[in-house]
């Protein structure tokens, strides 16, 4: 049967690592060496250096290549990695387009290294797709998207930027890190590269980091490639197994963490102290309806708005239960404060242009009971 006849539960626990082509193993084996053995260097077979190819990340590869839709997978040592190797398909004196509330690690290496090296960036509220159009440049080459964003949970239209790259001759890049491809496959809407912190919700238990990158074509696929391969930011053979491991999980964990995200959002929105929810799966979320045309759900991330600093400070200091830090999509439920945390970064008016207030709180819902999460909420924040 035919990969693309099953369905992504299925597709999950089988791609890319159905059973060991050497040993016929259930699980993929980790294959700590460095190098391997050359004795006709004219025909060095499929391994040389694990740098270039080890059979361990080499499955994991297969895997997210398989699920997202595309043609070449790789593995990198963060998800940070795995963005800035996309980056690095561009050359100085590009321009790219990228949202404005994008994930603080992305605009730092945007506004800082890439900025040094050439790299020109605007940033614009991708919600209206008709302002992209409007900031290309003769030297525009690419557009950067997030959907859901981090940490405002935006949504951005995948056909409608699709169809503005096609029109103006760009690259689609995007960071599927919160739907994963158990929700969202952006290939399937046209987009050309697609990028996930595997640290997140792929990895899944807080356990490792890793970043992974899919191509739509072979020949992005070699570009991504040579980039991988020069660079040398890889995944190690351990950290990949580890990330193998929680794909075949994602589905049922995600099903589990999108139906508790769907109650605190809910709760939280009833409390007089929270002043507004940032959920795609709440019905006055502005973009609910695009998100369901081309995701299968919301997801297990939502934001929300105390009045001030001081009370989303008192909040992160006072939850039981709750994980006070950074990052999100593990099995534990994870608050974060992103102004002094993902997107402290930014200069205090560049956050607030943005949306992002010193109120903001961005919660990934865990496999908690989740009112026991909406008690540890409602103590901490006084409700």
């Amino acid at each position: 049967m035919k990969d693309k006849d099953l369905q992504v539960h299925t597709r999950l626990v089988h791609s890319g690592q159905d059973r060991d082509p050497f040993t016929g193993g259930s699980s993929v084996p980790i294959y700590q060496a460095s190098t391997f053995a050359q004795p006709d260097p004219d025909h060095p077979g499929a391994y040389d250096y694990s740098r270039s190819g080890n059979p361990t990340r080499e499955a994991l590869e297969k895997s997210i290549a398989e699920l997202e839709g595309g043609t070449s997978g790789f593995a990198f040592a963060s998800g940070m990695a795995a963005i800035s190797a996309a980056f690095f398909m561009l050359k100085s004196g590009d321009h790219l387009i990228a949202p404005e509330d994008v994930y603080g690690g992305t605009y730092r290496i945007l506004s800082t290294l890439l900025k040094q090296w050439g790299l020109q960036t605007t940033f614009v509220d991708m919600t209206h797709p008709e302002r992209i159009a409007q900031v290309v440049l003769p030297n525009t080459k690419a557009i950067f998207v997030e959907t859901p964003s981090n940490p405002l949970l935006k949504i951005t239209d995948l056909d409608t930027v699709a169809a503005i790259a096609r029109e103006h001759g760009l690259l689609t890049i995007i960071d599927n890190t919160f739907p994963t491809p158990f929700l969202q496959r952006p290939i399937e809407h046209g987009f050309d590269i697609v990028v996930h912190s595997a640290t997140k919700f792929i990895g899944g238990h807080s356990d490792v980091i890793a970043g992974l990158a899919v191509t739509r074509n072979e020949e992005l696929g070699r570009r991504m490639k040579a980039v991988q391969n020069g660079v040398g930011g890889i995944l190690g053979p351990q950290d990949s197994w580890i990330v193998l491991r929680g794909i075949r999980t994602l589905a049922v964990r995600m099903e589990a963490q999108q139906r508790a995200a769907q109650t605190i959002a809910e709760g939280l929105a009833q409390w007089p102290q929270v002043l507004k929810v940032h959920y795609p799966g709440l019905k006055d979320h502005p973009g609910r309806a695009i998100n369901e045309r081309q995701s299968a759900g919301p997801g297990a991330v939502l934001s929300f708005e105390l009045e001030d600093g001081v009370a989303a400070r008192r909040a992160l200091a006072g939850v039981k239960l709750c994980f006070p830090g950074v990052s999100l999509g593990g099995v534990e439920s994870i608050l974060s404060y992103p102004a002094k945390m993902s997107h402290a970064v930014m200069l205090p008016q560049e956050r607030h242009a943005r949306g992002i207030s010193d109120g903001l709180l961005r919660l990934s819902a865990g496999l908690e009971d989740p009112q026991d999460i909406l008690k540890d909420l409602k103590q901490a924040i006084g409700v």
